[in-house]
């Protein structure tokens, strides 16, 4: 993911900072007394040798307020991971700086942190050809972490790596796949006009067998069960917690709508993939089953960086509110839900047995949320209005498999995204957890940037537990987990890696780390299959559950945070 100055998904404001203009001989005179109450406070300061800017540093969070380690129960900690770099396996293969990783991996387990997540590269494990698997970096790999002391989240990547938001590393889908789609391009999504996003292999191609007398299915399930065999050691001995399994673009259970390296910039509403072949005939086989042989693709749905209003589909009595509109949506979305029930499937059967959780990851598409045509959301393929739930059907599709519902984006806030977006990340998560709750399963989630302030990390905070902490048992709301991403030197400079220990130990409810927190069962089979009329019942909408204002383990204070900011631009500008 990008930092946060830089990201097409929304610039961070300068919450409640100035101009440096405005710092002028008013503000300095306003400098001591300002100092004083904040002596009052028992805020302290310090100064940067090198630079000479005075930071405000807040009193240890756990001093102000928060419970006593006596007094809190277990069940209210959340456990804390961390995403590692994107190539920290390259792409030939190798596990590269041991060194180096060993030093970060030991500061992360001395802040408390308990464990890892760390991408597993299709394109690099089978990169030889088709069942030619390699997995000696990534054993060597576990064996670091495993001795370090920290937990293991493997994501199944079935996709490329590169062409999405924060992507610096490319890493491609195997040659072998490629050169498949050289002579068949259809096996790629495509957009309205043809072009095709090699990302990673349509949902239209799951059950046909083009790879080598192989489907797409068959191809993820022997990954899968080559993961298992060649992995035991790790899993029987518990230092693998977390099968992710990738689902789509960014290894996310969505469409790839928007994508940086086809031309599309925030806020754009995205396009529909569902114009290769066999998306194709499958729409006009399901329409004339349906009795709606006329209906076609749509051709009203603008490009990747219109706005609503610009079109035909999503414009103010546009067509996703007509019949032909609403029977391609619940087809497209539809779709997608099958596609991850038949990998979560065959996930299922490949770790039955393991003392692991499996989870999937659904983006957090947070802009044009408060348009009525939620019209990011639905080129996606998330079919969620104001009136119609898009989310709960996907958990409860997951609640078959014992699947985690791993969501995005639970460090942004509304006021943090420009107002002509119509974003809404705080509405959007509050549904997408509760829905999971409500079907019964875990929910656990990651931010979807970089953030090292104390805005995104009390976000966070409030998220994991929407209603507080318990003294008395478990919280009334709580999530499984949650990945920070991702590891780099920025996250370990010191005053960053301060604020961030203090983040993990409010995530644990002040309790002490506990390496015996994640034993998971061993996984059951799958339940039986959920009919679609089944899933398609979940989209009533419901009232999400009630969020408190801010959380009641939060780190730092309003008032430190911005006389920091403050003082920064003042010594900086002079």
């Amino acid at each position: 993911m990008a930092s946060v100055g830089t990201s097409n998904l929304g610039v961070l404001p300068e919450v409640m900072g100035f101009p440096h203009q405005e710092l002028s001989v008013v503000m300095t005179k306003k400098f001591n007394l300002a100092r004083k109450q904040l002596l009052r406070q028992n805020i302290t300061f310090s100064c940067n040798r090198k630079t000479g800017i005075t930071r405000a540093i807040a009193p240890e969070a756990t001093k102000v307020m928060g419970p006593t380690l006596s007094s809190v129960p277990l069940a209210n900690y959340v456990p804390v991971y961390v995403m590692l770099p994107l190539d920290v396996i390259s792409i030939d293969n190798v596990f590269w700086d041991q060194g180096k990783c060993e030093k970060q991996f030991k500061e992360l387990r001395e802040a408390g942190v308990d464990g890892i997540m760390v991408d597993v590269w299709w394109g690099i494990v089978e990169s030889n050809g088709p069942g030619l698997y390699d997995w000696s970096a990534y054993r060597s790999l576990f064996q670091l972490v495993q001795k370090i002391g920290l937990k293991i989240q493997a994501i199944m990547s079935f996709h490329q790596c590169g062409g999405n938001i924060g992507d610096d590393v490319f890493i491609p889908i195997p040659k072998w796949v490629l050169a498949i789609g050289e002579n068949n391009p259809d096996i790629f999504y495509t957009n309205r006009t043809g072009t095709r996003n090699k990302e990673c292999l349509s949902l239209a191609v799951d059950n046909q067998p083009l790879f080598e007398g192989r489907t797409a299915i068959q191809i993820y399930s022997d990954y899968m069960r080559s993961f298992r065999e060649n992995m035991s050691d790790f899993l029987e001995a518990g230092s693998i917690v977390d099968i992710e399994v990738g689902l789509g673009p960014a290894g996310e259970l969505r469409y790839p709508s928007y994508t940086q390296s086809q031309g599309w910039k925030f806020p754009g509403i995205g396009e529909f993939q569902c114009y290769d072949k066999y998306m194709r005939t499958d729409f006009k086989e399901a329409a004339t089953k349906a009795g709606h042989s006329e209906c076609d693709l749509p051709d009203d749905a603008g490009t990747y960086n219109n706005v609503p209003a610009e079109t035909g589909f999503f414009g103010p009595n546009g067509t996703y509110l007509t019949e032909k509109g609403k029977f391609f949506l619940t087809w497209y979305s539809s779709k997608l839900l099958l596609h991850g029930d038949q990998i979560l499937d065959e996930a299922n059967k490949a770790f039955l047995g393991c003392k692991v959780k499996l989870s999937a990851k659904v983006a957090g598409i947070h802009w044009w949320y408060k348009d009525a045509s939620h019209a990011a959301e639905l080129t996606a393929g998330f079919y969620n209005l104001d009136d119609r739930d898009g989310y709960r059907p996907i958990a409860r599709m997951l609640s078959r498999h014992y699947g985690t519902f791993n969501f995005t984006c639970l460090e942004m806030r509304n006021s943090e995204h420009p107002a002509y977006a119509k974003s809404g990340p705080q509405e959007l998560v509050q549904q997408v957890l509760s829905v999971g709750w409500k079907e019964n399963i875990d929910v656990a989630g990651e931010n979807a940037l970089a953030r090292y302030d104390g805005y995104a990390y009390n976000q966070i905070l409030l998220n994991a537990r929407p209603n507080g902490i318990n003294k008395n048992g478990p919280p009334k709301l709580k999530m499984a987990g949650l990945t920070y991403l991702r590891l780099s030197e920025k996250l370990l400079q010191s005053r960053n890696f301060r604020t961030f220990k203090t983040f993990v130990k409010k995530m644990h409810a002040d309790l002490d780390y506990c390496p015996e927190y994640e034993k998971p069962a061993p996984l059951g089979r799958s339940k039986g299959e959920i009919s679609m009329d089944e899933l398609l019942e979940a989209t009533q909408r419901t009232k999400p559950f009630p969020w408190d204002e801010q959380t009641d383990a939060r780190i730092g204070g309003i008032l430190a945070e911005y006389w920091d900011r403050l003082l920064n631009k003042f010594f900086l500008s002079n």
